[in-house]
């Protein structure tokens, strides 16, 4: 009776575990859980199987969780990203410039979204940033704040975003960065400039 006992405790055990890393894997209990870990590149993660027959459960719930198109990475890769440059959680509370240069890919953009994976609930019209705005320019940088900068200076809106992350798109991205991300990608950078404290709402 014991053994059996103990054997129905194992598989209890076993089943909760998986379905508890399994639901943690895709953010649903409200952390952002383990969204994108194959490539890192100075804290910029991405996963290459994105899009691909090769992709586990994981990765698939993990993309309908975090609304990726799924393109495969000859088509599109994304990378994500949730902290600043020292390691810190991105925080609406915070001001930050995030810096970077031309990317090898036909095009991208860089999207602002709050700890659920959603865009935040505003009417800014500044939530993300991409090579068009840029023009020809190599070198860009532009202010993450939840309030717009009164320089002019290129925006990306916080407001209502509580803890948040950031998405580089890239699209058609040249041979090189498929090859050897780690040599190709030149990532933003997201320095912390300001922080006083100010709540969401």
């Amino acid at each position: 009776m014991s053994r059996l006992f103990l054997l129905l405790a194992m598989v209890v055990l076993g089943a909760f575990v998986g379905a508890a890393s399994a639901l943690w894997s895709t953010g649903i209990f409200g952390g952002r859980g383990i969204v994108l870990s194959d490539i890192d590149v100075a804290g910029w993660v991405s996963d290459w199987s994105i899009g691909s027959p090769s992709s586990g459960p994981y990765t698939r719930a993990r993309i309908a969780r975090h609304g990726l198109l799924a393109l495969t990475k000859e088509e599109a890769v994304y990378f994500t990203r949730s902290t600043d440059d020292s390691g810190e959680p991105l925080s609406d509370t915070c001001d930050y410039l995030i810096a970077g240069e031309a990317q090898p890919a036909e095009w991208w953009s860089v999207t602002l979204y709050d700890a659920g994976s959603r865009l935040p609930m505003n009417d800014d019209g500044a939530l993300s940033l991409d090579a068009t705005r840029i023009g020809e320019e190599g070198a860009w940088e532009a202010v993450i704040s939840a309030s717009k900068p009164q320089d002019g200076n290129l925006w990306i809106s916080s407001l209502n975003a509580g803890n948040f992350d950031l998405t580089l798109r890239l699209y058609r991205p040249l041979p090189a960065l498929l090859t050897d991300p780690q040599a190709s990608l030149a990532v933003p950078s997201i320095e912390r400039i300001d922080c006083e404290g100010r709540v969401s709402g």
